[in-house]
């Protein structure tokens, strides 16, 4: 992937300082794209490019523009079906000068207008100007793997690949968004289209919009992942049916992902969904000879390291296994949090920096990832949660007030994730500062809506979670903050053979119990996994990593931590009460304190990164 900026002025031609401050913003994103960086002035619209080569290492740079120059476009990513588009509309008299995957982009805009998005099979965001319209036309892939952020400042329409890119135009002003804030305590991080800059918004997955030279901003959803209602099976088939068919597809996901013109890797974790992985990239392609990578936490009474070994020996890989001790984690949490340009709620981002560290420095540019099987096939312990609760009986009554809540952003009262939000309140009024819970009713996100609710009305239990783990955990944490981030700080472009569209889109249509199983988690993908991967892996139980929080932090008395939760300090950026925040310290730093994760928030580690991120951004 790479990094892209611009902006469309609103009211006025560009000019040469434009070139100048086009240029500031794509520096900034020079780490995305460390190959080469180019900046483009085109009527009103000023572009900016950095390249990470990955596919036509010569002929792929960026702005790139169709036979008469009347579309130029900027992409970040990869159209993974390039190939076959390619094909299909060079049929339909459609040239081509380079051998550029993001190519198809302009051709099918030409053949189609907006209407092509769902035929693209890739990570992607796009930014595509129409010089005949005078139209910006603005993308984010399906599963929202690539980031594109925006605003409308002082007539200017800007974004960017990331927020200190757009940061760097002065029209901008930096404001903290305290719905933003409570939303990475209350949830796993931040939601999109919220981020924690006021005004500065996130395009949601599968979306688009649209911006004239007039002003006017359109918005659009193009795609979301529909379930069936009910326990309804659309196509009711075999157990067979289903893992053969599932099979097909990650075979195909695979294979679109192994298309490079630069050596790849893949991260190797030592459970499920890696192993698989693994197992079948070296069934599809046997004899190559690929790099792995893996973290090993030798603190951890639950090291994996076995079961790497294992998968990197019998998938014929080349392990590079990296030990993590704790004490790196402090070295690396203000680069994490620079990189996500937000708070986040646990340190695991710091290991995942570290991971790609190790990729870059073996000269590899793109990884394959596991990520995304959890949320489809039910692999967290919560999926289990429900279906105990949905057994026992007799069970507790809710109370209104939490009826309320749930009702409001569930559309269901009797939904439980993660916490009881009534009780969650009273804990964040406490931390927050006077003014802050003064005015609670704007802060608190639990007002302000997180999905279409409609989505989920009538859908049986499990494919629920799904639908608002996929929302609220997948797609702005786990493949944002947590994916592009930590590998693009390194130049690296991950890969989620999990989260193709096609793949993602079947899941929907497998009936609940093949997912969850008893109380077996992903027992189709298990089954799957029996005819490739080794009984030791296929038959784990999932393995949940708890990186150390604040108390770790607190008790190694590291002067930069205690620096930013000083009682001056938090009084004096007036979000947190530093009373409460000394009587939590104090409480944290006692010898063998810990916090039951993820049963428990740590709240100080939220406050911690919260106040590296307002002394990187607004210091």
């Amino acid at each position: 992937m790479c990094g892209i900026c611009g902006y469309m002025s609103l009211v006025r031609p560009l000019t040469e300082g434009d070139r100048t401050i086009v240029g500031k913003m794509n520096r900034k994103l020079t780490h995305r794209g460390p190959d080469a960086q180019e900046e483009k002035l085109v009527d009103n619209v000023a572009l900016g490019f950095s390249r990470l080569s990955i596919i036509d290492l010569s002929g792929g740079m960026q702005p790139i523009s169709n036979e008469d120059e009347s579309i130029v476009l900027i992409c970040n990513g990869e159209i993974f079906n390039y190939i076959e588009l390619r094909q299909e509309l060079k049929k339909k008299g459609h040239t081509f000068r380079t051998r550029s995957d993001v190519e198809v982009i302009i051709h099918l805009y030409e053949e189609e207008g907006t209407a092509f998005l769902n035929k693209l099979n890739g990570q992607f965001a796009f930014a595509l100007y129409d010089r005949n319209k005078g139209q910006l036309f603005c993308a984010r892939d399906q599963m929202g793997i690539v980031p594109f952020y925006y605003t409308v400042s002082q007539d200017n329409f800007i974004f960017g690949s990331e927020i200190k890119a757009i940061l760097e135009h002065p029209a901008v002003t930096r404001e903290i968004d305290r719905v933003g804030l409570d939303q990475v305590f209350t949830f796993a991080g931040l939601v999109s289209p919220r981020t924690l800059f006021k005004g500065i918004h996130s395009l949601e997955n599968g979306h688009f919009l649209l911006m004239n030279k007039g002003g006017r901003l359109i918005k659009e959803e193009y795609w979301d992942l529909i379930y069936p209602e009910g326990d309804n099976v659309p196509d009711p088939s075999s157990e067979e049916y289903y893992i053969n068919r599932l099979e097909e597809l990650f075979e195909a996901s695979i294979h679109f992902r192994l298309r490079s013109d630069v050596p790849m890797g893949l991260y190797l974790s030592g459970g499920l969904d890696s192993s698989m992985i693994a197992m079948k990239v070296n069934q599809l392609v046997p004899g190559a000879r690929k790099e792995a990578f893996s973290i090993d936490f030798i603190e951890s009474q639950y090291s994996e390291s076995v079961y790497q070994r294992q998968i990197a020996k019998e998938s014929n890989l080349s392990l590079n296994q990296k030990t993590f001790f704790y004490n790196d984690i402090t070295e690396r949490l203000r680069k994490a949090i620079y990189h996500s340009e937000c708070p986040i709620k646990e340190t695991y981002n710091t290991a995942s920096l570290s991971l790609s560290e190790s990729v870059r420095s073996k000269g590899i540019k793109v990884i394959l990832s596991g990520e995304g099987a959890d949320e489809f096939f039910a692999g967290y312990v919560g999926y289990r949660f429900d279906k105990i609760r949905a057994l026992s009986q007799g069970a507790n009554g809710i109370h209104p007030q939490e009826e309320e809540i749930r009702s409001r952003i569930w559309g269901d009262p009797h939904f439980f994730y993660e916490r009881n939000f009534t009780e969650f309140d009273v804990l964040k009024k406490k931390l927050y500062a006077n003014d802050v819970s003064a005015s609670f009713d704007e802060v608190n996100c639990l007002l302000h809506p997180v999905i279409n609710t409609a989505r989920v009305r009538n859908l049986n239990m499990l494919n629920k979670r799904a639908y608002i783990d996929y929302k609220l955990r997948l797609v702005d944490h786990l493949v944002a903050d947590h994916g592009d981030r930590m590998a693009l700080a390194n130049a690296v472009e991950v890969r989620y053979p999990f989260l193709d569209k096609d793949l993602v889109e079947f899941s929907t249509r497998i009936p609940a119990d093949l997912k969850l199983n008893e109380f077996t988690e992903k027992y189709v993908l298990r089954k799957l996994a029996s005819r490739f991967v080794p009984r030791s892996v296929y038959e784990r139980e999932k393995f949940h990593f708890i990186a150390p929080g604040s108390p770790y932090l607190l008790q190694k008395n590291i002067p930069y931590i205690n620096d930013i939760l000083s009682y001056d300090l938090i009084k004096k950026q007036g979000f947190f009460d530093p009373d409460q925040i000394e009587r939590l310290k104090q409480q944290y730093k006692q010898d063998g304190f810990m916090i039951n994760a993820p049963y428990e928030s740590d709240l100080l580690i939220t406050v911690i990164t919260f106040g590296i991120f307002h002394e990187q951004f607004f210091s």
